[in-house]
C-alpha cells in the first residue's frame, strides 16, 4: 500500500489551521455572551417531603412620619373700639333742686343711659373678659389726658364730680371710645382723715341732705353709663356698709337707668341695680411689682370665672405705664379687654318675705 504524506504548506495543513481558527473564534464569542448575560438560573429545587415550605416572614411596614402638630386656633381679633354716644336730650330731665342742671333718666321709648352710653363691645366674643375702671379722672388734667390718650378705649373712666370744667376731657374720652361713670363722694373708712369733699354723702347727715348731695353729683356732667363709689383713691366703705343709707342711693340709680360699680373688693352684688363689685384694686400699693402682681391676679380670676373687674384709684404715671403695657398682652393670652358695661350683672332677686305663722 502506498503511504500518503502531508507536507507542510500543503492545502491540507491550511484547512486544518482554518478549522481551529473558527473553533477558537466560536469559543471566544460564547465566552463574551456568557460574560454579558451571566450564568443561567439554577433550576428550582424539588420540594422537600419532610416538612412543608415555610412562608417568608412579612417585612416590617416602613415607618410613617408623624403628622405635623395642628396649628393653634386663630386668635379672635381684638374689637376695635369706636366712639361713645354723646348726651341725648331724650335721656335727660331738668333738675328742680339745681337750676340749669340735668339729671339722667330712662327715655320714653325705654332706652336707659347704661345702654345708650355703653362702650362698643362684641357680645359674640367668648374669651374671658377683663375690665378695668380707672378713677380720679378730672382731678389732674395732665394725668387724665395721658390716660385718655394712651389707654385703650375699652378701659372705662370714672370722673370726679369735683372736676373743674371737665367737658373737654369728657369729649376727648368719648371720641377715644372710653365709657364714662360718675364717681359718688361717699364717706370712706378713714373719714375725716380721708376727706371725700364738702358735698359728700355722710353717715351723720340727714337723709334729705344726702339725697340733695346725690342729685348735685348727678348733675355735674351728662352722658355717663353709671356710677361708682370710687373717688380719688377712696372707696366709700363706711357709707356703703349701712343699708339704710346706701339702699336709697342704689334705688335712685336704678330708677334712672344707671349701673353701679361697688369699689369694695369682694362685696356682695349691689341690690336693686345692674352692677357688680370689683375683684382687685390694681394700684394698691402703687408700686410697679405690686401692680403687675395684681394684674396677674385679675387675669386668673377672669380665667376661673369668665370675667374680672379691676379698679385703679388714681391715674399715676407708674400705674398708667404698667396698665398700657399689660393691655397689649391680653389677646395672646386668650383674654379680651372689655368695658365695665360688658361684665356687669342684673340685680339679684329680692329675698322672699317669710310669712308669719298664726
Amino acid at each position: 500500500m502506498q503511504r500518503t504524506t502531508v507536507r507542510p504548506g500543503s492545502g491540507a495543513w491550511r484547512s486544518l489551521g482554518w478549522f481551529w481558527v473558527v473553533v477558537l473564534c466560536a469559543v471566544a464569542v460564547a465566552a463574551a455572551v456568557l460574560q454579558v448575560l451571566g450564568p443561567p438560573p439554577a433550576p428550582p429545587a424539588p420540594p422537600s417531603r419532610q416538612s412543608p415550605p415555610v412562608a417568608a416572614a412579612p417585612q416590617p411596614a416602613p415607618a410613617v412620619a408623624p403628622a405635623p402638630p395642628l396649628a393653634p386656633p386663630a386668635m379672635l381679633p381684638a374689637v376695635t373700639p369706636g366712639t361713645v354716644a354723646p348726651p341725648d336730650a331724650a335721656l335727660l330731665e331738668p333738675s328742680t333742686t339745681f337750676p340749669g342742671g340735668e339729671l339722667p333718666r330712662v327715655s320714653a321709648a325705654g332706652l336707659s343711659p347704661m345702654r345708650a352710653y355703653a362702650a362698643p363691645f362684641d357680645p359674640a366674643d367668648l374669651r374671658p373678659r377683663v375690665a378695668v375702671l380707672l378713677g380720679g379722672i378730672g382731678m389732674s388734667e395732665s394725668e387724665s389726658e395721658e390716660a385718655i390718650r394712651n389707654l385703650p378705649g375699652a378701659v372705662s373712666l370714672a370722673v370726679s364730680p369735683y372736676a373743674f370744667r371737665p367737658e373737654r376731657l369728657i369729649g376727648e374720652a368719648r371720641a377715644e371710645g372710653h365709657e364714662l361713670l360718675l364717681s359718688l363722694p361717699l364717706e370712706p373708712a378713714g373719714y375725716p382723715l380721708d376727706d371725700p369733699g364738702n358735698r359728700a354723702l355722710l353717715t351723720g347727715n340727714l337723709a334729705a341732705l344726702n339725697h340733695q348731695r346725690l342729685e348735685w353729683a348727678l348733675t355735674r356732667f351728662t352722658g355717663y353709663a353709671g356710677a361708682t363709689g370710687a373717688l380719688n383713691g377712696m372707696r366709700g366703705e363706711r357709707f356703703a356698709a349701712v343699708p339704710e343709707l346706701m339702699d336709697p342711693v342704689l334705688r335712685e340709680l336704678a330708677a334712672r337707668g344707671l349701673l353701679y360699680i361697688d369699689p369694695r373688693p369682694g362685696a356682695a352684688h349691689p341690690p336693686f341695680v345692674v352692677g357688680r363689685s370689683v375683684d382687685v384694686v390694681i394700684d394698691e400699693p402703687a408700686v410697679r411689682t405690686e401692680i403687675e402682681a395684681n394684674l396677674a391676679r385679675l387675669e386668673q380670676i377672669a380665667r376661673d370665672h369668665g370675667s374680672a373687674l379691676g379698679l385703679v384709684g388714681v391715674p399715676r404715671p407708674v400705674t398708667l405705664d404698667r396698665l398700657a403695657a399689660w393691655t397689649t398682652t391680653l389677646a395672646r393670652k386668650g383674654l379680651v379687654l372689655a368695658p365695665v358695661s360688658a361684665v356687669v350683672q342684673p340685680p339679684p332677686p329680692p329675698h322672699p318675705i317669710a310669712e308669719e305663722k298664726p
